[in-house]
Order: structure tokens, then C-alpha cells, then sequence
């Protein structure tokens, strides 16, 4: 078997057992990791990142190369056609009239340079560079995350939202047949009939809007991992909210200023503008460089119809001082100043965002503790006040109007906590994100508090369903 059948084998192989494991994945559901591990390596906004990173490595050895000798090698070949006649007493002693010869040479010339102060900060940008580039990729990475939770919770929302609009167009259609066999009966009026239809009708436009929106989602998804999202994991009943360790806001800010990307990469661009400052201020300083040359020249004759062969080496010192260069150097340097300034100006900038920021995930996230223990008490509330009403309604102290008003709202207490308890998730990942902290531990705590559930509906199957 030859090495080409053995390369394409393997390949097969590889292909049919990332195959597998995709369908695998697809018949046991996807969580938020799966989704995230999906992101890293189909992303095509980190996949750009990435890629940045590697061009920017290489200013390492750019800023190297500024302090190693350059060699060059020239050469070159000319033919010449000379006529040539001499005046004065010793012209007699020189060959006169046509000449026709070759010349032949080449050259080796290199360059050491010894003292140049602009080629010593030049290097240390460079590694100012790196540094800023490795934070940017860092960024990436933690916005992928925060991406990928987002795009995941929001399929989430869009498939509850199809799932209480089922549940409440079950619900309302019970609804509309009692009252329906009331009105039959006489027990009635046409316009519960009407009141429950009417709700009825105004579900399955809603219907049509939320899987338009879940489609959209799906897409969205996809859009990050390359592929569409299968079954998902969906956030636990028990979910258990607790606020932010520690509780002090003023200790999250202090971790941000300290640890917030956006922040450090703008610092980072701070101590690059210094450093272009000492760069074009030495252009002041003078220069010492090492310098030589070889050069082999062969000319099979000359004007004077003499030819030669002539092989020099040189080697020496070359110093400069600079001493005017029309004012451009003192004015790169007047400019390198005032970049210098709006850099710390922006450091700045990013300083106070950084602050805001972390405040405002600190608060929402605080908020949304307390917002899903209330929408779990509102639920509550909501369920016994249609109990309440139901009974009311079979001992005629209450109408098919007040039935579907509790009906409604407790639809939408369900979707309100569903919302909340998103939102909370996400803050969490928000606040580790807005202090620099975000990793993949932290969507693996996320993930724990999720669960896959029975396999879903399909939901397009629904929009077929008999108008009662």
C-alpha cells in the first residue's frame, strides 16, 4: 500500500469519526460547552484574532533584526564602445582611436550597526506589541464566550416563548369550547364566545412571530459555530440565584481596574506612545555602525586600451551626527508628544468605562437575584389566583374574561421568570467579563446549571394544528 493510500485512509478515518461524533452530539442534546467548544474552532471573529496574534509575534524578531548585520551582494556586466583622441605633448605615449571591451564584477557589502538608540527602542515596541497583541487575543476569546451564552440563552427564550404560547392556546382553547357549550345551553353570552376566540387568534399570530424569531436565533447560533444548534440544555427548575462574592461593588472595581482587558490594552497603547517618543527623539543622537566591503571587478580593456582585474576588501567604522534635518525631527517629536497625550487620554476613557461597566453588571446582577425571586413568588401568586378564579368561574362568581385575564398573566409570569433567570446567568458571565476575569471555568459553573431535557417538539409541526 502505497504512502498516498495510507494519507487518504487516515483522512477518511478522521472524517467519519468527527462524523460520528456530530451525530452523536446531535442525538444526546448540546449544552452551552458544547456550543462554546464548537465556537473555538469555527469562529471566524476568533479565528481573525487569532491570526492577528500570529503576525504580531512576528515583531519580535522585526525588532531583533534591527541590531543583526546586513549583508548584500551585488554584481554586474557591461559592454562598452569607446573613441578616444588625445591632445598635448604625451599624447604619443597613449593608445588612441576604437577601443571595445567587457566589464565584469561583483561585490559583497554588509552592514553591523553598533550605536543606534532609535533600533534599541524599536525592539522594545516590539515586545510592547506582543504583549498588547496576546491581551486583544485574550479579549477575543473572553467576548467568544460571552457571545456563545448569549446566542445559546437567547434559542432558549425563543423555544419557551413557542412552549408557553402552546401551553396558553391549549389552555384558551378549553376555554373557548366551555364557552362554546355554555352559550349552547344558555348559560352563557356570545361574548365570552367572541372574548376567547379572539385570544385564540391573537396566540397563533404570536405563534408565527416567535417561530420566525426562533429560526432567527437558530441562525444566530450558527453564525458563531458554522453549523445549527440541536437539542439544548435548558436551565434548571431548582436554579439557585445568589449574589456576587464578594458583595462589596468597590472591591469588583478595584479588581477591574486591575485586570480589565480593554483597559490594559489601552495602557499597553499608552506605553507604546511613550516609547514612539524616546524613538524620534533619538533621532538627535548620532550613530556608529560597522561597515565592509569585498568587490572583484574584471575589465577586458578600457578607453586607454588597457584592461584590468582589480579585487578590494574594505572594512571600517562610519560615524554620524546629525546636526539639521530641516526641523523634521523635532517636529515627529512635537507629534510623537501629542499622541502621547491623546493616548493618556484615552487610558483614561477606558478607566471610567471600566468602572461603569463593572458597576453596571454588579447591579444588574444583584438585581436580577431579586428579580428571579420575585418572579418565582409572582408565579405562585399567579397560579392560585387562577385557581381562585377557575372556582369562581364554575360557581358563576366570576366570568370566562376573568378566567383568561388569569390565564394570561400567569403565561406571563412564566416567561418573565424564564427571562429573569437568563438574565441572571448572563449577568454573572457579564461581571467576570467586565473585570477581566472571564474563563472557561466559568461557563463550565454555567453549564452545570443546566439540564437537557426531553427531545423538543418540532416546532413548524405546530402551525398546522385545527383552528377549534
Amino acid at each position: 500500500m502505497t504512502a498516498m493510500k495510507v494519507a487518504r485512509i487516515h483522512c477518511f478515518a478522521i472524517a467519519l469519526a468527527s462524523l460520528l461524533s456530530c451525530h452523536a452530539q446531535a442525538a444526546n442534546g448540546q449544552n452551552l460547552l458544547d456550543i462554546y467548544e464548537i465556537a473555538l474552532t469555527n469562529d471566524p471573529t476568533l479565528a481573525a484574532a487569532r491570526s492577528g496574534n500570529l503576525a504580531a509575534q512576528e515583531k519580535i524578531e522585526q525588532g531583533k533584526a534591527l541590531y543583526r548585520p546586513t549583508v548584500n551582494f551585488t554584481t554586474d556586466a557591461s559592454h562598452s564602445e569607446t573613441d578616444i583622441r588625445y591632445l598635448g605633448e604625451n599624447a604619443i605615449f597613449r593608445n588612441a582611436g576604437r577601443e571595445s571591451f567587457d566589464t565584469f564584477g561583483f561585490g559583497v557589502n554588509f552592514s553591523q550597526p553598533i550605536l543606534r538608540k532609535e533600533n534599541w527602542v524599536q525592539m522594545k515596541q516590539a515586545q510592547t506589541q506582543v504583549s498588547q497583541a496576546d491581551k486583544q487575543l485574550m479579549q477575543s476569546q473572553q467576548e467568544l464566550m460571552l457571545r456563545s451564552a448569549q446566542a445559546y440563552f437567547d434559542v432558549l427564550m425563543a423555544q419557551d416563548q413557542i412552549d408557553l404560547i402552546n401551553s396558553q392556546k391549549a389552555a384558551i382553547s378549553q376555554q373557548l369550547e366551555q364557552a362554546k357549550a355554555n352559550f349552547e345551553v344558555g348559560t352563557a353570552t356570545i361574548t365570552d364566545v367572541n372574548e376567547a376566540q379572539a385570544r385564540y387568534d391573537l396566540l397563533k399570530a404570536q405563534e408565527i412571530a416567535a417561530l420566525n424569531d426562533y429560526e432567527v436565533r437558530k441562525r444566530a447560533v450558527q453564525a458563531i459555530t458554522g453549523r445549527l444548534p440541536e437539542r439544548l440544555a435548558t436551565v434548571r427548575q431548582d436554579l439557585e440565584t445568589r449574589p456576587p462574592q464578594p458583595q462589596d461593588m468597590e472591591q469588583w472595581v478595584h479588581l477591574a481596574i486591575q485586570n480589565n482587558l480593554a483597559l490594559s490594552i489601552q495602557q499597553e497603547a499608552l506605553h507604546l506612545a511613550t516609547q514612539e517618543v524616546e524613538r524620534m527623539s533619538a533621532g538627535h543622537w548620532p550613530t556608529l555602525d560597522m561597515v565592509g566591503s569585498y568587490t572583484d571587478t574584471r575589465a577586458s580593456g578600457s578607453p586607454n586600451g588597457f584592461g584590468s582585474d582589480l579585487q578590494n576588501a574594505t572594512i571600517g567604522l562610519r560615524f554620524n551626527i546629525p546636526l539639521y534635518q530641516g526641523g523634521a525631527i523635532s517636529s515627529r517629536v512635537r507629534e510623537a508628544i501629542a499622541n502621547q497625550q491623546k493616548a493618556m487620554d484615552e487610558v483614561e476613557v477606558a478607566r471610567r468605562k471600566s468602572e461603569l461597566d463593572t458597576r453596571q453588571a454588579y447591579l444588574s446582577l444583584t438585581g436580577s437575584v431579586a428579580q428571579v425571586q420575585a418572579y418565582e413568588k409572582a408565579l405562585s401568586s399567579s397560579q392560585s389566583q387562577l385557581d381562585s378564579t377557575n372556582l369562581g368561574y364554575e360557581v358563576g362568581v366570576r366570568n370566562s374574561v376573568d378566567v383568561l385575564n388569569a390565564q394570561q398573566q400567569l403565561f406571563t409570569a412564566k416567561r418573565d421568570l424564564l427571562q429573569a433567570r437568563y438574565n441572571y446567568l448572563m449577568n454573572i458571565l457579564r461581571l467576570k467579563y467586565a473585570v477581566g476575569l472571564l474563563n472557561e471555568n466559568d461557563l463550565s459553573e454555567i453549564n452545570q446549571r443546566l439540564v437537557l431535557t426531553s427531545q423538543l417538539p418540532d416546532w413548524t409541526s405546530t402551525q398546522e394544528e385545527n383552528t377549534p
